[in-house]
């Protein structure tokens, strides 16, 4: 399991996790700066916001070229964009000269940026060893344009599978990155299963957008999301050239993340 569904919400555990962290790191700051008698949390949040920042710039820069694209997603951090290594040289950066300018703070800052660092660590190893192991599913369903599909098919190459309906807003926007992704990348195989929709409804949703997709079909049980335990819409899953899912987005995929996802797909198999 990888997300938890609050009624109509959708929560990943990864947000989750962050959640965590921040609280053990505010709770240790303030449990050690009132033993100090210190106060540590204007410091603490001015080095978050540095971290934040600069895993977000840094993500935002790698990706450069599709962020000027579209100049307004580098603000929407739902993305998920953001590169750990330059969240981890920020926080190096920022604890440093804190510590440099009060060294009063020195202790709890340090301690609390530690406790933040255990916490995500150790949650990140126990969602990465509790994520549902999944193959491609051996089964078949029917291709939009007639005639069935069987997905181990693809195997061989990377594949990418996008659960998706056309009433359900996310699915709508990110469809034009797929679509783009698809014809960028012949190397990786793009299925698109649309869920629960009859033909005509998908092929009017597909034609109003002048979107066009190969590997469009129809999953009219909703057999991939039961199988792939998958609660909300949209989510992709990324297997490798082995059939072995390698990784999942629940949620609105951008260019930047997609393409990303894409490299770190590659680098599975490559190894």
């Amino acid at each position: 399991m990888t997300d938890i569904a609050l009624g109509p919400i959708l929560l990943p555990l990864q947000m989750l996790l962050l959640f965590a962290t921040a609280v053990a790191t505010l709770a240790t700051s303030a449990r050690l700066a009132k033993g100090h008698r210190v106060d540590v949390e204007r410091s603490l949040w001015l080095v978050v916001g540095w971290i934040f920042l600069a895993a977000r710039a840094g993500f935002v820069f790698r990706y450069r070229g599709l962020y000027l694209a579209e100049p307004l997603r580098i603000l929407d951090v739902r993305d998920g964009g953001f590169m750990p290594a330059a969240a981890l040289a920020a926080a190096l950066v920022a604890a440093a000269w804190v510590a440099w300018r009060r060294p009063g703070n020195r202790i709890p800052l340090l301690a609390a940026l530690a406790a933040g660092v255990l916490v995500w660590g150790a949650g990140s190893a126990a969602l990465k060893q509790w994520s549902p192991r999944m193959r491609l599913p051996a089964g078949d369903l029917a291709r939009l344009e007639g005639g069935r599909m069987r997905l181990t098919s693809t195997q061989g190459k990377p594949v990418v599978v996008n659960l998706w309906a056309s009433w359900c807003p996310p699915c709508r926007m990110e469809m034009p990155a797929l679509a783009e992704a698809q014809a960028k990348h012949p190397d990786v195989e793009f299925v698109f299963a649309n869920q629960g929709e009859a033909g005509d409804a998908v092929e009017g949703f597909l034609s109003g957008e002048k979107l066009v997709l190969r590997n469009v079909l129809l999953d009219s049980t909703g057999v991939l999301s039961q199988q792939s335990n998958s609660r909300g819409l949209p989510t992709t899953l990324f297997f490798n050239a082995n059939g072995e899912l390698v990784d999942r987005r629940a949620g609105e995929l951008s260019p930047a993340t997609l393409e990303q996802r894409l490299e770190m797909l590659r680098q599975a198999d490559a190894k």
